[in-house]
């Protein structure tokens, strides 16, 4: 299968020299675009734009035709999992994700299944055959999902929160319980990250977006053991080409060699990491991605640039790197801040990588 025609990011994340520093946004189709509030509102619902292939490519699409990004992210959410489940994933005004049914009841948890991708979640898969016609092999698409644990929060508590008390209540007190729902996950997110990739993903990230909630003890027993079983179950190959996986742990710097040891090409950074540590500390077992601070994006333009060229130093010369913010983009950015953003680290990090 040939690459795409820009295939800095499939190289970065895969440690080959590249000319410059690849980038791409977390959140890169959202709320701080004009266009996607426009066609969110068409659609009616946050749920119903993800659940239209069409509107899902539409806006997967609008960032691309603003900024001179390195690769397009598959527009969805990380709950169609449980959502898929029977959990009545619902989305209250101002408030985020809420689910009907959270689990509590152990007979709730012995009934879990993992969804058939190609059956419950066959709207993501067509958006994703979809968006790689759209994107007619420019660059790359990435696919996504959430990770066993960071579902599983969800999924306990019916909806996000900062403490996680009855999610960390069964991990203390019932972790048995909490290994069925993380067994469940795991094989559920792996069918589906496979899923994504059998219909055109040409590289996958898992969102760790509450692992760093854990203590380290139950980080590695509750987190990192479920991410090297999801990464353990996915096609390495599609079609002749390698799919790299990134995995993203936010709040991980303290673990990132193990996260680099149980299968990622590539470990994201939140913004609390120095990048050039990190680089030190992993060597040559995974590539970076990271990891700009998002606030940065509401200074001015000459504050974004010195910024960016911060973080481009501090990783240093070489391949293996793919900038991106520290998380996801603020929906009050000014898209300007962004293009200003994509344009520095092209600019400034060709000195990085001459050969």
């Amino acid at each position: 299968m040939t690459r795409p025609k820009n295939d800095t990011l499939l190289r970065a994340l895969l440690r080959e020299p590249t000319p410059y520093t690849p980038v791409w946004i977390m959140r890169q189709a959202g709320r701080y675009l004009p266009e996607y509030n426009q066609t969110r509102s068409r659609a009616g619902s946050f749920l119903d734009l993800c659940r239209n292939p069409h509107l899902a490519t539409e806006v997967t699409l609008q960032p691309l035709a603003r900024f001179p990004l390195d690769a397009a992210i598959l527009f969805s959410d990380i709950l169609t999992i449980p959502d898929a489940m029977g959990l009545g994933l619902y989305f209250a005004e101002g408030e985020g994700p809420r689910f009907e049914r959270p689990l509590r009841e152990e007979w709730e948890i012995r009934d879990l299944s993992a969804p058939d991708p190609h059956d419950a979640l066959r709207y993501v898969l067509d958006a994703v055959s979809q968006i790689r016609r759209a994107l007619n092999n420019e660059i790359p698409l990435i696919g996504f999902a959430g990770s066993p644990f960071t579902l599983a929060c969800y999924m306990i508590e019916g909806q996000g929160k900062t403490d996680f008390i009855e999610t960390k209540r069964m991990l203390y007190a019932r972790p048995d319980l909490l290994h069925r729902i993380l067994q469940v996950n795991a094989q559920a997110v792996s069918a589906y990250l496979n899923a994504q990739i059998e219909a055109g993903a040409q590289a996958v990230m898992l969102f760790d977006t509450w692992g760093g909630v854990l203590s380290h003890a139950a980080y590695q027993e509750f987190s990192l053991r479920y991410l090297e079983q999801v990464l353990a179950g996915l096609s390495r190959t599609h079609d002749g080409a390698l799919v790299p996986r990134i995995v993203f742990t936010k709040g991980g710097g303290l673990w990132l060699e193990s996260i680099a040891a149980v299968g990622a090409d590539a470990v994201g950074l939140d913004w609390t990491v120095d990048i050039g540590e990190a680089r030190a500390r992993i060597g040559e077992r995974a590539a970076l991605q990271g990891n700009l601070d998002p606030a940065v994006l509401f200074a001015p333009p000459e504050a974004i640039e010195r910024e960016t060229a911060n973080v481009l130093a501090a990783f240093g010369s070489g391949s293996g790197h793919v900038f991106n913010l520290g998380h996801g983009v603020s929906q009050f950015t000014p898209p300007e801040h962004v293009a200003v953003l994509v344009d520095a680290v092209h600019r400034l990090s060709r000195p990085f990588h001459v050969v």
